[in-house]
């Protein structure tokens, strides 16, 4: 994987798909770095990852479930 360096100067902005693709990079350096990964592998970790949540389907995705209430009284 070649790292990709990115100057960001105070004072601009960049769009939202600028900043995805920045932290995408980012995650695909520490995966790389965490797991000892080559570049290839960490695409498969990745491209597994989507295959495996998309096969759950959107009734079984654990992180959808409500915690916590919306909203709650608190009595003094």
């Amino acid at each position: 994987m070649r790292s990709q360096k990115h100057q960001v100067k105070p004072g601009l902005t960049l769009d939202e798909a600028s900043l995805k693709a920045i932290e995408l990079q980012t995650a695909k350096e520490i995966l790389a770095e965490v797991f000892r990964a080559s570049p290839s592998d960490v695409e498969d970790m990745i491209q597994k990852r989507l295959s495996d949540e998309s096969l759950l389907g959107e009734e079984s995705r654990p992180e959808e479930i409500e915690l916590w209430p919306e909203m709650f009284w608190v009595r003094k």
